[in-house]
């Protein structure tokens, strides 16, 4: 994705650099203005649209408080009519009977009750029904009041009625042909309904059957399901099911489904107390959700912005025709302005094709004082000088010829120089000489890594095996007295170092160390490699006569010196004693290739031995990857 972005900006810088310096203008002009028009239209409009917002939202909120007002008297009023039905004594004694009511009592005891509910059914003309449904063997069916509990018990609430222990279940439901008859209501009725639910066990704590009390939605909610309305406006009841109901001949829900909002309140984390917008078909919504607890349900109120927010789209509209009005009228002029402007700079871009052609020899008609008078002024100085190096290019070349001849001169005096080596170590060994011969060998080596310098990074095995060389050769000196031990694991002698970084560390070893040896005693010098984190740590130790803690706090320090200052501390040596050159050029070339946290270091006890450590980060010479990098990629 970043890498997409960084070619598309590639892409469009390069389209912007290639366009005219005028077009450029003229469009930083457009910027200039549009920019600041853009944001002060975008500040007014966005306080003008949360003030619409704002206003609608109260509005609206205020409407769904009236609604849920009612819809909180209408409960009271279902909860009381249960209690009042809950409560009839007549109608518990029957709900407990222990034995079937002969014809005659039960004539008395239906004209009785059915005369009392009749009354508690059309007390209140919203109430549409009051049951209660009995299990009892000896209640017999009343229509429409009492009936066996067998016709509920496969209803999907019952057994939630049950576990609530005598408490108020609210179900909010469709009734599709309801199971009985009665004179409120056709047989064949299909109707929405509220209803309260109740497990009877008045007074004796024990199930005495279960209490239903319905009202028809549309009277239970009133301001919901009213066609007399803001047609921009219309409420909607969700139950706990996820089924909405409202007022499906209102034109708002002709072109809103309900579950386009219950979608969008959903993404909102179905947060009541939070109103939100959103578009459906090109129009803005604003949805007021509010939670109706004891029915486990939302309501919302969901509103149309298109006719509020189109004032605020007319006012845009004009603003944005004037701005376009305007950016047209200024890229006009400053397309004039800019022609005069840029006629000299054309000028001066017409003779820089002409250089770009190969010809140096004419003249820039511009004598203006400006910056573009200042600009061909230095134009025509650079031709001048051109023409200079043009010259000295000639010049150059033909040294640059002289000096290759030089280098193959001196390629042919290295092969003499071979040659000459290889016949003498023939004829020592010819004559017997064999330590002659093996001398001329590693002379022979010795010279061939030193002049044969194709690159600034070796492997460290030729690096050692120069050393191995170098020894060699300083043995026929001191008589067999050194001793090199190399102890470097072959996972690491393909390590990159740097060419002759290690000798000058080797030459400090016997230089310093067989200078106070007596005849016969032998120095040992020995090459450790250890990986340490990132980097490779390289030992050269000796067993000498070490380093005075005085002088060797000196010769840390100046190996790290500014140039400087360790020319000033160099000029204060006393004669004969080491400035550590050899040591610091080392160092130096280290911190160059690998920086400063790299580098050699010299630790030394006095009498006993010196020990140089080189850190080098750990590369294998081909990759730049440590070792065991490139062994788990194998």
């Amino acid at each position: 994705m970043i890498k997409l972005a960084r070619n598309r900006m590639a892409r469009l810088s390069t389209a912007i650099g290639r366009m005219p310096i005028q077009l450029k203008l003229i469009l930083s002009f457009i910027c200039i203005i549009l920019i600041p028009i853009t944001l002060v239209s975008w500040y007014l409009f966005n306080g003008v649209y949360l003030n619409t917002i704002k206003d609608l939202t109260k509005k609206n909120q205020y409407i769904l408080e009236i609604e849920k007002t009612n819809v909180a008297n209408n409960m009271q009023v279902m909860e009381r009519t249960a209690q009042l039905a809950i409560s009839n004594s007549e109608i518990n004694e029957y709900l407990q009977s222990r034995e079937e009511l002969d014809t005659a009592d039960l004539i008395d005891f239906k004209m009785k009750t059915f005369s009392s509910f009749q009354y508690y059914l059309f007390n209140n003309p919203n109430i549409a029904n009051i049951r209660l449904y009995s299990e009892n063997p000896n209640v017999r069916e009343f229509w429409p009041v009492i009936f066996k509990e067998s016709r509920i018990k496969n209803k999907p609430w019952y057994q939630t009625v049950l576990r609530r222990n005598g408490l108020v279940w609210w179900e909010i439901s469709a009734t599709n042909k309801d199971v009985i008859k009665n004179s409120t209501v056709a047989s064949d009725q299909v109707g929405d309904f509220v209803t309260l639910l109740r497990e009877i066990k008045y007074p004796n704590d024990k199930h005495n059957g279960i209490l239903e009390v319905t009202m028809e939605l549309n009277n239970f909610f009133m301001k919901t399901f009213s066609s007399v309305q803001d047609t921009s406006s219309q409420m909607i009841v969700v139950n706990r099911e996820g089924k909405a109901f409202t007022n499906p001949s209102l034109s708002l829900m002709q072109t809103l489904p309900v579950e386009t909002i219950m979608a969008e309140f959903a993404k909102h984390g179905k947060k009541t107390d939070h109103e939100f917008t959103f578009t459906y078909n090109g129009t803005p919504y604003l949805c007021i959700p509010s939670d109706m607890e004891p029915l486990d349900s939302y309501l919302f109120n969901v509103v149309s912005l298109k006719s509020a927010l189109s004032d605020v789209s007319k006012r845009r509209n004009t603003i944005i025709i004037a701005t376009i009005i305007l950016i047209a009228l200024l890229s006009a002029t400053s397309y004039m302005l800019h022609s005069l402007i840029l006629k000299k700079l054309n000028i001066l871009r017409d003779s820089m094709k002409k250089v770009r052609k190969g010809d140096f020899n004419f003249e820039i008609d511009i004598t203006s004082m400006d910056e573009i008078g200042e600009l061909a002024h230095h134009f025509r100085q650079m031709l001048k000088r051109m023409n200079e190096l043009i010259v000295e290019a000639v010049n150059r070349q033909a040294a640059t010829k002289e000096a290759e001849l030089k280098s193959l001169k001196n390629q042919i005096d290295s092969h003499f120089l071979y040659n000459t080596l290889e016949n003498l170590k023939m004829l020592a060994e010819i004559e017997g000489q064999y330590t002659i011969s093996d001398s001329l060998t590693s002379l022979g080596r010795m010279m061939r890594y030193n002049l044969q310098w194709t690159s600034n990074h070796v492997r460290l095995r030729d690096e050692l095996e120069h050393i191995q060389n170098y020894i060699a050769i300083m043995n026929i000196r001191y008589d067999n007295n050194l001793v090199l031990n190399i102890n470097v694991p072959p996972v690491h002698m393909e390590q990159e170092v740097l060419k002759m970084s290690l000798q000058p560390i080797v030459e400090n070893a016997v230089k310093h160390g067989m200078g106070s040896r007596s005849e016969g005693e032998k120095l040992e010098i020995a090459i450790h490699a250890f990986v340490s984190g990132d980097s490779i740590i390289i030992e050269v130790c000796d067993n000498g006569d070490g380093i005075p803690e005085s002088k060797l706090k000196k010769i840390n320090l100046m190996i790290r010196l500014e140039d400087a200052d360790y020319q000033q501390m160099r000029k204060e040596l006393n004669d004969g004693e080491s400035s550590g050159i050899g040591l610091r050029n080392v160092d130096q070339r280290i911190v160059m290739f690998y920086g400063k946290s790299h580098g050699i270091r010299v630790e030394s006890a006095e009498g006993s031995f010196t020990r140089v450590t080189m850190t080098l980060p750990y590369l294998i010479l081909a990759g730049g990857v440590p070792a065991h990098v490139q062994s788990a990629n194998r």
